[in-house]
């Protein structure tokens, strides 16, 4: 769950890199607020989006599992993963 949200934030703060990136190559300081300015809402709201996104896309791609879920557990000294028993 922890990867899954941080991914999220990740992909909030790609437009924002691209965007430092693209002053960069135009030879622009992108440590300036002045260049920021106009572009602060635009970046956040395609941030945003991306993260919205790429939530839905795990969402639908995701297999769904019929069966009851086992916890994992102890077994002989090991531990047994948690899987989903398939209803037969």
């Amino acid at each position: 769950m922890f990867r899954m949200i941080l991914d999220d934030i990740l992909l909030f703060f790609v437009p924002f890199m691209l965007f430092a990136g693209w002053l960069v190559l135009t030879r622009r300081n992108p440590f300036d607020i002045a260049h920021w300015s106009g572009w602060k809402f635009g970046l956040a709201v395609a941030g945003i989006l991306l993260g919205i996104g790429s939530i839905l896309l795990a969402g639908l791609s995701s297999t769904t599992h019929t069966g009851a879920y086992v916890p994992p557990y102890f077994e002989n000294g090991r531990l047994v993963p948690g899987r989903f028993i398939d209803n037969p």
